[in-house]
C-alpha cells in the first residue's frame, strides 16, 4: 500500500483566487439555506404555531433544527468526498493528498459540532420544550442514552470526531479508505432511527434511504472534492476526474432508483405528486437531480476531453463550481422535504400499525400457496440493490470483452445470471415475505442462499472476469484491479480459504446460530435477519469457491480430497436436519408466537417441516458439486495432456526420447542380468556333475 505523501506539484493561490473561492463557498451555502427556507415555508416543515393542548418547541427550534441538519449533511458529505478523493481518486504519492486530509479533518470537526447542536435541537423538538429549556444536562443525557434517535445522533458526533482525529494521522491509502467507510456509516446513522425505521414497510424504506444517502454522499461529495482538488494543481485532477466519472454514473442510477422507491412509499400514489405540497417538493427534487445528471453528461462529453488542453482545467472548475452550488441547493431541498408532512402517515394509528405490522413491517399475509411463494413481490432493498449491481457489473465486463473480441464461456454467464435471479426470487419474492413468518419457509430460503445461489455464482467466475476486464496499473497508480489482487493474496483470504476453515464456517454456523440465543435475537431484528442472509450467502460462496471455484484463489486439494470433504460436510449437515426433526422445543418461540399467525400448522410441526426441507435439500448440492468436480477433473486432465503435447511439439519430443533412452538402459541392464542368471543355471549343474565324477574316480577307487 503506497503512502499518500509524495511528489505532486501544487500551485499557490493568489489573493484574488482565494477571495473568489470564499465567495463561491458562501454562494453555495446561501443557496442551500435559501432553498431550505423556501421548502420549509411551502411544505410546513418549520411550523411555529402551537396546537392547543400540545407542547411546542417554538420558532427557534422549528427553524434551527433544519438548518442544523443541513449543516450536518453538508459537512458530512464534504468529509466523505474528500476522503473519497484521497483513498480512490488520487494517484499514489500525491502531495495534494496531505492538504486534502487536513481539509477533511476540518470538515469533520465542523460535522461533529453541527451534530452536537443537532442533538440539542432534536431533543427540544422531541419533547416539545423551548430551546433554552432543552439545555438541561440530566434530561439531555436521558434522551441520548434511552432513545434510539438520541443514540444515533450521539454516535454520529463521535464518528465525526474520530474521523477528524484520524484524518490527521493517516499515512496510507488504506487508512483513508477505512475513514471513508467510517464516515459513510456516520452519514447514514440518523436515517436508521428516524421516521423511515418506524414506518410501515420500514425495511424497504430504510434500505432505499441508505442507498440514497450513500449514493448522494459519494456523488455530491466527490464533485465538491474535485472542485477543491482543482485549486491545488492540474496533474491530480486529470487522473481523478475520469475515475470519478465512472463512479458518478453508478451513483446517478442508484439515486434515481432509491428516490423513486422512497417517494412511492411516502406518496402512496402518483396522483399525490401534484396533489400535495410534499409531491411538489418531490417534483422539484427530481428536476434538480435531472439537472445535475445533465451537468455530468456535459462533463463527460465536453470538459473531460479538454482537461489536457490549455484552459481545460479552468473550464472544468467553473462548471464544477456552478454544479456544486446546485448540489448544495438540492441538499437543502432534501432536508426541507424530510421535514414536510407526507400524504401517507409515517407513524401512529393513522399509518395502520398493528402488533404484527410493527414486528414484520407489513401485515400478516394470507396462508401460503406455491403460487404465492412464486409470484408474490416483497422487495428487500439491500439485497435487491446488491443483486442488480452484481448483474450490471457482470454484463459491463462482458461488454468490455466483446468490444475486444475476446471469448467468454456462455455457461459462466448463464450460471452467474441464474444465481443473481435466484437471489432476487428468494429475497424479494413470496419466499422473502413468508420467511419471517414460517420457520419452514425460512429454512428453504436458508438452503437456497447457502447452497444453490453460491454454487451458481461461483461457477460464474466473476473474479476472473474482473481481472480480464479491469484496466491494469496506469499513470494514475494502482486501481481496482490491483486492489482485487491484493485482497486475493492477503493472509486473511489464505486462512479463510483453507478447506478445513471454510468447511468449519459452512457447517459450524448452522449449529452456532440455530442452537444458541443468536437465532431468536436475529429473527426479532430486521438488521439481524439481514445479517443472517448475508452470512448464509457469504459462507456458501466461500465453501464452494474452495471446492469447485473457477476463479484464482487458494491452492485447492486434489479432486478426490474435495469430494471426501463435500460428503463429510453433507453428513454433518444431515445431522443438523435430524436434530430439527426430532426436537421438541420451538426455536425462537417468542418471535413466531408473537406474530399470532391465524393459519397453518403449529409452530413445532412447522419446525419439523423445516428440518425435512433441510434434509431433502442436501441432495441438490451434492449432485451439483459431483457434476462440477467430474467436469473439472476431466478438463484438468485434458489441459495437462494438451500442455504436454505443446511441450513435445516445441522441443521435438525430448521428454519422450529421454524416457525411451532410460527405458532402453533399463532393458539392457535387465537383459544382462537375465543372461547372467541363465548362464548360472546352465553352469551350475555341469559343475556339480564334474565334482561328482571326481569324487567317484578319485584316489580310493580301483
Amino acid at each position: 500500500m503506497s503512502a499518500v505523501t509524495g511528489p505532486d506539484v501544487t500551485r499557490p493561490a493568489t489573493t484574488a483566487q482565494r477571495r473568489r473561492r470564499w465567495l463561491g463557498w458562501a454562494a453555495a451555502a446561501g443557496a442551500g439555506a435559501a432553498v431550505l427556507a423556501a421548502a420549509l415555508a411551502y411544505g410546513g416543515g418549520a411550523s411555529t404555531a402551537a396546537l392547543p393542548g400540545l407542547p411546542h418547541a417554538g420558532a427557534a427550534t422549528g427553524w434551527g433544527l433544519p438548518l442544523a441538519r443541513l449543516l450536518v449533511d453538508l459537512t458530512g458529505i464534504v468529509t466523505v468526498g474528500v476522503l473519497l478523493a484521497v483513498g480512490v481518486l488520487l494517484p499514489p504519492g500525491a502531495d495534494s493528498a496531505v492538504r486534502l486530509l487536513s481539509r477533511a479533518s476540518a470538515a469533520a470537526w465542523l460535522w461533529a459540532l453541527a451534530a452536537v447542536a443537532s442533538i440539542v435541537l432534536t431533543f427540544s423538538d422531541f419533547v416539545g420544550i423551548p430551546l433554552a429549556d432543552s439545555l438541561d444536562g440530566a434530561q439531555l443525557g436521558s434522551f441520548v442514552s434511552q432513545t434510539s434517535q438520541g443514540k444515533a445522533l450521539a454516535l454520529q458526533a463521535v464518528i465525526a470526531a474520530t474521523v477528524a482525529l484520524g484524518a490527521l494521522g493517516v499515512q496510507r491509502r488504506g487508512g483513508a479508505l477505512g475513514l471513508l467507510v467510517l464516515a459513510l456509516t456516520g452519514v447514514v446513522l440518523p436515517g436508521l432511527s428516524g421516521h423511515s425505521s418506524a414506518a410501515s414497510d420500514h425495511m424497504l424504506a430504510v434500505s432505499s434511504l441508505v442507498v440514497h444517502v450513500v449514493a448522494v454522499s459519494l456523488w455530491v461529495g466527490g464533485l465538491i472534492a474535485l472542485g477543491v482538488l482543482g485549486t491545488l494543481g492540474p496533474a491530480s485532477v486529470r487522473v481523478a476526474v475520469p475515475r470519478f466519472s465512472h463512479l458518478a454514473l453508478w451513483c446517478v442510477v442508484a439515486v434515481a432508483a432509491s428516490g423513486v422507491v422512497n417517494a412511492g412509499l411516502r406518496l402512496g400514489s402518483v396522483g399525490q405528486l401534484p396533489g400535495s405540497s410534499y409531491g411538489w417538493l418531490v417534483l422539484g427534487k427530481v428536476v434538480a437531480l435531472g439537472s445535475l445528471a445533465g451537468f455530468g453528461w456535459w462533463h463527460r462529453r465536453r470538459t473531460m476531453p479538454q482537461l489536457g488542453e490549455r484552459g481545460g482545467l479552468a473550464g472544468f472548475t467553473r462548471i464544477a463550481a456552478a454544479e456544486s452550488v446546485l448540489m448544495v441547493a438540492t441538499v437543502g431541498l432534501a432536508v426541507g422535504l424530510s421535514r414536510t408532512p407526507t400524504p401517507v402517515p409515517r407513524t401512529g394509528p393513522a399509518a395502520g400499525l398493528t402488533r404484527t405490522r410493527e414486528l414484520l413491517g407489513y401485515s400478516m399475509p394470507p396462508a401460503p400457496t406455491p403460487w404465492r411463494l412464486l409470484v408474490d413481490v416483497h422487495i428487500d432493498g439491500f439485497l435487491l440493490t446488491g443483486a442488480v449491481l452484481a448483474g450490471a457489473l457482470y454484463l459491463t465486463g462482458l461488454q468490455v470483452l466483446r468490444r475486444r473480441g475476446d471469448h467468454w464461456p456462455p455457461g459462466r454467464t448463464v450460471s452467474w445470471l441464474a444465481g443473481v435471479l435466484l437471489l432476487v426470487v428468494v429475497t424479494s419474492g413470496g419466499v422473502g415475505r413468508y420467511a419471517p413468518v414460517l420457520f419452514s419457509v425460512h429454512m428453504a430460503q436458508h438452503m437456497v442462499l447457502n447452497m444453490a445461489v453460491p454454487i451458481l455464482l461461483v461457477l460464474g467466475a466473476p473474479v476472473t472476469l474482473a481481472l480480464r476486464t479491469l484496466p491494469p496499473v496506469s499513470a494514475g497508480g494502482p486501481g481496482v484491479r490491483e486492489a482485487l489482487l491484493t485482497v486475493l493474496h492477503s493472509r486473511a483470504v489464505r486462512v479463510l480459504s483453507h478447506p478445513l476453515v471454510a468447511a468449519a464456517i459452512f457447517v459450524g454456523s448452522l449449529y452456532g446460530l440455530y442452537f444458541s440465543p443468536i437465532f431468536p435475537a436475529a429473527m426479532a431484528n430486521h438488521w439481524g435477519h439481514l445479517a443472517m442472509q448475508l452470512h448464509f450467502l457469504a459462507a456458501g460462496c466461500l465453501f464452494f469457491w474452495v471446492l469447485i471455484g473457477v476463479d484464482p484463489g487458494p491452492t485447492r486439494p486434489p479432486h478426490v480430497a474435495r469430494l471426501v470433504l463435500m460428503l463429510g460436510v453433507m453428513v454433518t449437515h444431515a445431522f443438523f436436519s435430524v436434530a430439527l426433526l426430532s426436537a421438541n422445543t420451538v426455536l425462537a418461540q417468542s418471535w413466531f408466537a408473537g406474530l399470532q399467525r391465524p393459519w397453518g400448522a403449529s409452530l413445532l410441526d412447522d419446525q419439523h417441516l423445516g428440518g425435512a426441507i433441510g434434509w431433502a435439500f442436501g441432495e441438490i448440492p451434492v449432485a451439483a458439486v459431483l457434476t462440477a468436480l467430474v467436469v473439472s477433473w476431466v478438463r484438468s486432465d485434458a489441459r495437462e495432456a494438451a500442455r504436454l503435447d505443446r511441450r513435445a511439439d516445441a522441443d521435438g519430443d525430448a521428454d519422450l526420447a529421454a524416457h525411451n533412452a532410460r527405458l532402453a538402459v533399463l532393458a539392457a541392464r535387465d537383459a544382462a542380468r537375465d543372461a547372467a542368471r541363465d548362464a548360472a543355471r546352465v553352469d551350475g549343474p555341469t559343475e556339480r556333475r564334474a565334482q561328482s565324477s571326481r569324487q567317484i574316480g578319485g584316489p580310493g577307487t580301483g
